[in-house]
Parts: structure tokens; sequence; C-alpha cells
């Protein structure tokens, strides 16, 4: 069999070979274009998953209608983990029982003047301090500041040598003159020691300087006999709260530790270490009031751990200061620089000029003068003017 073709004769088996080449070619771009959009399709999905990886090998191509991709994911490595610190564990500073004063400090929340005879804070707590014998660097020249100190103190007397809370009810038998002790130590908080003094004079005077005595008065009765003392009207309240408890728990006697001093009402840790100093000759820790708390930061004595920073607190002394100070002077530095607080360096324009040691001392001439002073010298002026 023939065709003609432009006038020519083409053959049968042409026409057919011609004809199987072009669904060959047809089926041949079919197959291309699905392994193109396989291939396509594979890279998407590799940019999009997160696990994805860019060296992961070639797909593998199904032939039949169904065209299914195949990558491998390369494993991630993990790094291993370190185990997580167990809730409540200091990982710096393990948390231990209750050994030597040495091995930690009391914290309490700095609160306001109004709110300093709340009565004690729930968050007062234990935590764990470095141990104070041979820690902390100790400040330059303090020795020498330590015994300038020491003979300008000897010149004059200071409010606190004669009206102090040790003076209280030397005069009693042992547990008698504890209680008293307690009380003058309550009192004397936002207190001048004048005004103490007096205060647990008249007490003695009508015999209220025993917890049985305290625990039968009326309330009323105990705060007209301690006015004008800080925070009289909530200090009686503690006296009667304080009395109870030494009646119930202590057979009228007084806590001979430190955690149970501070659980009384109105007891911080300046009168806890203070108590247990003149009523229990049991020395913990250092008494720092706001005198020691000053004149310390003054002296360029203590700073907030890790900075150079004051201390903001007389309980961020009293660590800062038992880092490095001996123990043998931790008694002796209260009176000391109370006194010294009291007649020269005083919280307002404080006498350098009268002071032996401010060579030595980095705050020496730069408070002795009030804003409020400087105003008025400076109105002074200007009228004159």
């Amino acid at each position: 069999m023939s065709l003609v073709v432009n006038g020519g004769a083409v053959s049968s088996t042409l026409v057919h070979n011609a004809a199987w080449f072009y669904r060959f070619r047809t089926m041949n771009r079919q197959i291309h274009g699905a392994v193109s959009s396989s291939k396509s399709l594979s890279l998407k999905t590799q940019q999009h998953h997160p696990l994805s990886d860019s060296k992961s090998e070639p797909a593998n191509v199904v032939s039949g209608s169904e065209t299914r991709v195949y990558t491998r994911k390369k494993r991630l490595k993990q790094e291993p983990l370190e185990p997580l610190p167990r809730k409540g564990v200091n990982t710096h500073k393990q948390l231990r029982g209750l050994p030597d004063i040495e091995d930690f400090a009391y914290k309490k929340n700095v609160a306001s003047p109004s709110s300093i005879f709340a009565g004690r804070s729930p968050e007062t707590s234990i935590t764990a301090v470095t141990s104070v014998k041979t820690v902390g660097n100790s400040p330059d020249n303090w020795v020498e500041v330590l015994e300038g100190i020491r003979q300008m103190r000897s010149y004059e007397d200071a409010p606190v040598d004669s009206m102090g809370c040790d003076k209280a009810g030397s005069f009693l038998p042992p547990t008698e003159r504890r209680f008293a002790v307690l009380l003058g130590a309550l009192l004397s908080s936002q207190t001048k020691d004048q005004v103490n003094n007096a205060a647990i004079h008249r007490l003695h005077q009508n015999g209220l300087l025993t917890p049985e005595a305290v625990d039968k008065a009326d309330e009323s009765t105990i705060r007209e006999l301690i006015y004008p003392v800080g925070f009289y009207t909530r200090k009686a309240t503690y006296m009667k709260k304080i009395a109870r408890i030494c009646l119930v728990k202590y057979n009228g006697d007084i806590p001979n530790s430190l955690d149970d001093l501070l659980s009384l009402p109105g007891i911080g840790p300046k009168m806890a270490h203070l108590i247990l100093h003149i009523a229990w000759n049991d020395v913990q820790g250092i008494c720092v009031d706001t005198h020691v708390h000053r004149i310390c930061n003054r002296l360029g004595w203590v700073s907030r751990p890790g900075t150079k920073q004051k201390t903001t607190s007389p309980e961020e002394t009293r660590v800062a200061l038992q880092q490095w100070l001996p123990k043998e002077e931790w008694v002796a530095i209260n009176p000391l620089l109370v006194g010294f607080g009291q007649m020269i360096c005083t919280p307002l324009r404080p006498r350098c000029e009268a002071c032996t040691i401010t060579k030595l001392c980095p705050a020496a001439f730069k408070e002795t003068s009030s804003p409020s002073s400087k105003l008025k010298k400076s109105n002074g002026r200007s009228k004159e003017l």
C-alpha cells in the first residue's frame, strides 16, 4: 500500500513509524513533566519544613499515576542538658541547718518608719551567708581608724554610756533584769537614749518591770508611762503581748535564742542581738543600729555585695561588717560607734572639724552642712546685695 504526498509516494511502513515516534515523544514529555513537578514539590517542602536539611538526597520517583517524593531528614544533634536545680535549692550556696551565727544572717524587708513596729514581718527568714571568719577583704587602715575613734570617745561620755539599754534594770535580780533589758531594747528603737532611759525609770517606779506586772496592767497606763518614746502606742501593745509570751512559754523569763527573740512582736535583728549580748552574754552577731549603719558607710567599711555602693539597711551593714571585722570586736563596736555618732559623727552636719581621723575618712567635710542651711546662707547673701 502506498500514499501520494506532494506528488510522491510514501510507503505505509514509514507512516506507521512516524505515528509510533509521535506517540513515544508525547509520552516522554508527559513523564518528564511529572518528574519536574515532583522535584519542584520536593524543593518547596525542604524550604518550608522546619526539620528539612539543604543536603538532603535527591527525590526518588515512582512511576505510575501517583508520584511520591521521599526526602532524607538529617538527624539533629542534641547537646546534653544540665540537670535542673530542685525547687528551693540555691545553686550557689546550699542552705544548711542552723550552725553558728557566723554561717547565717537574718534577712528582713526594709519597712517605712511608720511600719517599723507593725510586728515581725512574715518575710523575715534565715538565709545562708559566707563564713565571717576569713572571708572578705578588710578596709585599709581600719585598725588605725578604730583606735582613733576609741581615743575620741575616751575624752567625753556619750548618752549611750550612761543611758543605754545595758543599764536597764542593772539593780534587779537576773531574771527581772533580763526582762528589763528586753523592754529597754523594744522601747529604744526610733527613740533617743535619754527618752528611753526616762521611760524605763518610770516603769520601775510603778512596778512594771516584770512580766507579771505588765500582763496585769492596763494598756492605757503603760502608754502614759512610756510616752514620749517613738511609736509608744504600738510599743505598749507589744509589751503586753511579750509579757504574756514570757509567762506562758518561758516561765517568766525571756527567750535565750536568736530565733525565739525574733519571734516576739516588735523585736528585730538589731534588738535581738543586743538582748543576747546583754542578757545572756551570747555573741552571735553585731548589733547594728542607725548610728553604726551610717558611720560604717561614711568610713567606706561596708558596701552592697559585688558593688561599691553603700548598704541600704542596717541588716545589709551587719552582714557586710561581719565579713571582715574580728569577732572579738563585735560587742564593743556598737557602743563605740553609737557614742561616736551621738557626739561627733552626727546624722546632720557631722563635726568633722573636731574629728581626728578625717584624713582616713572618705566622707570627711562632705556633709558639713545640710541643703536647707546652704539655701539660707545664699538667701542671706542675696538680701545683703
